[in-house]
């Protein structure tokens, strides 16, 4: 069977066990703190277990895109070494939300595998939970007896709370769940030891499958589990195990998933899969790694140096690594295998074929940026094993001017790999490698001793304390929101709890109703008031977690029952809708300048500013930015009424040509926005303008690129453009004033400009002619000292002068040891510069010794080599600064 078969067979059973099948969530979460990326099937449905929305089926069944390498959920060091641990997978999973329960688990479970899918029924075993005191639990005897009906008891054994009691985090929704292994090892190994034996024992023939969770529980803040109202059924089948299992293999990296991307990574390399451990391991990461990037992207992630952008950088660096290292890739080569990938999941998952041209684009230039820090790191590394100073004492500091501890030990210092980590992302086993080639070793407990004090640095700076929800109202569902409707409302607070952060308090209340607008799609949270009697709380913001609409407030009122009024701040949403509705006609704007190619990557809206992201492989001209923008204010000059339908289905938001974004899970109902008839309709939640007229003018402020082929244009709207017209207006003025009112202003500068060049071609003569008299100068006071060519000296140039000087003295010198000192406005610049004979026989380093100088004038610098540059803020130390420097030569 193949894997598109397997797929299908899993799908086609549950829908034909009354299962609504649900396409695939984005793999990169949003409005959710508690989670980056989805780790399990369950996350999507997340709020129908915590019962803060209402599922719109009682059965449901998916094949989930996870990713799991971050928080407990981590598999990415097992990644490629075993057989079966992944970053990015598939999880096939079916739910019951208050439907049915462990008996039709059970039953179904067993027949998809046995009867429909044909596996061999005595290699499976099963697990049911024992029970636990400490929870006041105990034996799942409902569970156990179910299996007993079908299958043979020597075949269920129980398990513990660690293997089989589910919990979706420290919080939240849990309950005993009872896994299905199986056994693919050979008769005679089964013969020897029952398999029975193995399970949950890490062995790789001997493997969970198949994951049946009974959620009954809700785990509190205190650690006590409360019933939940209603039971679910939420189970969880690794489908890459699955196609290992039915296609015969003993590896998830043989099964037809894998193999063409394997074989591919081999073709490049030129090294047979299979032939190496070492190399074999290189091509899984790479292939395992590769499927995850590709599905980031195309879910809207951008790898960068911030949370879940940095997660998906550290992965394809990752995958890099083990590149360059064993498979001699030192050119980008990760980009070349996306149409492999493509041609293999496309069909399953449209976005990677849509998304195919931007990453590409996106992989490739991160491959070229990880080259360069690859080579840097080799650099700083190689020059802390073969230029240590000898005297003064070597100094720890950034980069490459740390010392060794000890010249002797062949020890790198941990604090030093540690800095190639934490400094320029050098992978710590890359440095281990390149220690031991030369016989040396690295102090990992130093490193790992900098990696604990980074991480408490950031639990400390990130720490927050959530209490329970506090419930007034039991029978409350979900908030209704009249926002588009109203901006004030009554209603009541259906139920609050505090958090607490290092900074401060705040409270987050739910209301029954609200007339405030949660932060998401780009658009920033209401502001306003909450109004009851004399008491009057400041929302400071609306946020969503997950379906739940919070406000956010500073205090409480004294008793948080019975009826209040909520009142949005009426100025701060009018003028985020304005900037809302524009950034809509600038997509649509920039799809007609550019093409149709463009595609919104991110967005930010709020009262003062609009910021768009978009598909371009260009920077845009400024005739292109001055066509977008003036067919942007025609459409609100155009003053084009809104036309908004509000719960439609999403095949009927794409009958009207709704443009929907990748990497947003859309519900069954959707909302849309049309501008026009012909100009802009699209798929969105957020707040907009009644006509396009409130928009006043539209003006943009700048393009830039953010990353490969993503290009971001700022805009303003209404007062805001017209205070920037007046103020351009009176720059214009007041330059026609300093120019002595000119015809024609652009000539006047230009004219200036022409004038400022022959100046500085005037001054750079003179300067030239002042350093060569200075030069001649310091030649006649070089002294020398022990065989060395010494000067030290105090001069009348800037850093630049000084720079330029000290290489041609270099040049015209031999054995130099130049240091020069220049003071400019209470300030001190530093030059030291080396012959190259100096470095290379007595091993000196300009870097390293500039860092002791510079202490004498309160300040510190580095550089290379044979030249390196400082600042200082003390120029009464310089003639120390020069005495010592003579005294270390």
């Amino acid at each position: 069977m193949d894997s598109s078969t397997i797929r299908q067979i899993f799908l086609d059973f549950f829908r034909s066990k009354q299962h609504h099948i649900v396409p695939s969530a984005p793999m990169v979460v949003k409005n959710d703190p508690t989670l980056m990326f989805t780790n399990a099937g369950m996350n999507q449905f997340k709020d129908i277990f915590l019962g803060n929305k209402d599922g719109k089926s009682k059965r449901i069944a998916d094949t989930q895109k996870c990713l799991r390498v971050s928080g407990k959920h981590n598999d990415l060091e097992e990644v490629g070494h075993d057989t079966y641990h992944h970053t990015m997978f598939e999880m096939f999973g079916n739910w019951s939300f208050g439907d049915y329960f462990k008996k039709e688990a059970i039953e179904w479970g067993w027949e998809l595998l046995t009867e429909v899918y044909k596996i061999d029924k005595s290699r499976i075993y099963v697990t049911v939970f024992e029970g636990d005191k400490s929870n006041g639990l105990g034996k799942d005897i409902e569970a156990y007896t179910y299996w007993k009906e079908i299958i043979p008891e020597e075949q269920i054994l129980f398990g513990s709370k660690k293997d089989n009691f589910w919990e979706m985090g420290e919080t939240g929704p849990c309950g005993p769940c009872s896994e299905i292994h199986v056994d693919l090892r050979d008769d005679k190994e089964r013969d020897l030891v029952a398999g029975r034996e193995l399970v949950n024992k890490e062995d790789p023939l001997v493997i969970e499958l198949w994951n049946l969770v009974f959620i009954e529980f809700n785990r509190q803040v205190d650690g006590k589990l409360a019933p939940l109202p209603s039971k679910h059924i939420d189970t969880g089948m690794g489908f890459e195990r699955l196609c290992m299992v039915l296609q015969g293999n003993t590896s998830n990296y043989d099964t037809d998933l894998f193999q063409p991307l394997i074989q591919a990574i081999a073709t490049r390399s030129t090294i047979p899969y299979g032939t190496e451990p070492k190399t074999d391991i290189a091509m899984r990461v790479v292939a395992d790694h590769l499927r995850a990037i590709a599905f980031a992207i195309a879910d809207g992630q951008l790898p960068s140096n911030n949370k879940a952008g940095y997660v998906i950088r550290r992965i394809l660096r990752r995958a890099v690594r083990y590149g360059y290292v064993f498979l001699n890739f030192h050119e980008p080569f990760i980009f070349e295998l996306i149409p492999v990938l493509v041609h293999q999941m496309g069909d399953a998952f449209p976005e990677l074929k849509a998304q195919k041209q931007l990453i590409e684009s996106v992989i490739r230039e991160e491959e070229i940026s990880f080259s360069r820090t690859l080579e840097q790191g080799i650099q700083k590394f190689q020059q802390y094993v073969d230029s240590p100073l000898p005297q003064p004492p070597p100094l720890k500091g950034k980069g490459q001017d740390i010392g060794k501890k000890d010249p002797t030990s062949n020890i790198i210092e941990g604090s030093f790999a540690f800095e190639l980590y934490d400094t320029y992302g050098f992978p710590v086993d890359l440095t281990e490698l390149m220690a031991r080639e030369i016989g040396w070793t690295v102090d990992m407990e130093g490193f790992h001793k900098g990696m604990e004090e980074q991480k408490a640095r950031s639990r400390k700076a990130s720490t927050t304390d959530t209490s329970d929800w506090t419930i007034l109202d039991t029978n409350a569902g979900m908030t209704t929101f009249i926002g588009y409707d109203s901006l004030s409302c009554e209603t009541t607070i259906s139920q609050y709890r505090s958090v607490k952060t290092n900074e401060d308090e705040l409270y987050q209340i739910v209301l029954a109703e609200t007339p405030f607008y949660a932060e998401s799609g780009g658009q920033v949270g209401d502001k306003g008031w909450l109004i009851k009697g004399e008491e009057k709380l400041e929302i400071i913001n609306t946020i969503r977690e997950n379906e739940l609409i919070t406000h956010l407030t500073k205090t409480l009122f004294t008793d948080p029952a019975g009826m209040i009024k909520a009142q949005v701040d009426e100025k701060k949403r009018m003028l985020t809708a304005d900037n809302h509705s524009a950034t809509h006609l600038l997509h649509a704007a920039l799809r007609q300048v550019l093409g149709s190619h463009v595609e919104q990557k991110g967005s930010f809206v709020d009262e003062n500013r609009l910021r768009f992201d978009f598909i371009h492989f260009s920077k845009m001209t400024d005739e292109e930015i001055e066509k977008v923008e003036r067919l942007v204010n025609q459409k609100v000059r155009e003053n084009i009424p809104l036309h908004e339908e509000r719960a439609i289905t999403p095949e009927q938001a794409q009958e009207m040509g709704a443009i929907a974004l990748f990497g947003e899970k859309y519900g069954e109902q959707v909302r849309v926005i049309r501008l026009g008839e012909d100009f802009s309709t699209e798929l969105c939640g957020g707040t907009h303008v009644s006509a396009t007229g409130q928009i006043g003018l539209f003006r943009i402020l700048s393009e830039t690129a953010i990353a490969t082929g993503i290009r971001r244009v700022e805009a303003i709207t209404g007062a805001k453009a017209e205070n920037l017209m007046y103020e351009n207006e009176h720059l214009l003025s007041r330059i026609s004033d300093v120019l002595k009112n000119p015809k024609d202003i652009l000539r006047g500068l230009q004219r200036l400009q022409e004038e400022n060049l022959q100046l500085k071609k005037v001054a750079g003569e003179s300067e030239k002619l002042n350093q060569t008299l200075v030069k001649e100068e310091l030649k006649r006071a070089v002294k020398e000292i022990h065989g060395i060519s010494f000067l030290g000296a105090k001069v009348d140039l800037d850093m630049n002068a000084m720079k330029s000087l000290a290489f041609e003295m270099r040049d015209e010198i031999p054995d130099l040891f130049l240091v020069m000192a220049a003071e400019s406005n209470g300030k001190v610049n530093l030059v030291v510069a080396l012959s190259d004979s100096l470095v290379e026989k007595k091993k000196l380093n300009a870097g390293q010794i500039i860092r002791v100088l510079a202490k004498d004038i309160e300040g510190g610098g580095g550089g290379q080599a044979h030249i390196a540059t400082a600042g200082g803020k003390n120029p009464a130390g310089i003639p120390k600064l020069l005495k010592n420097a003579a005294e270390m030569v």
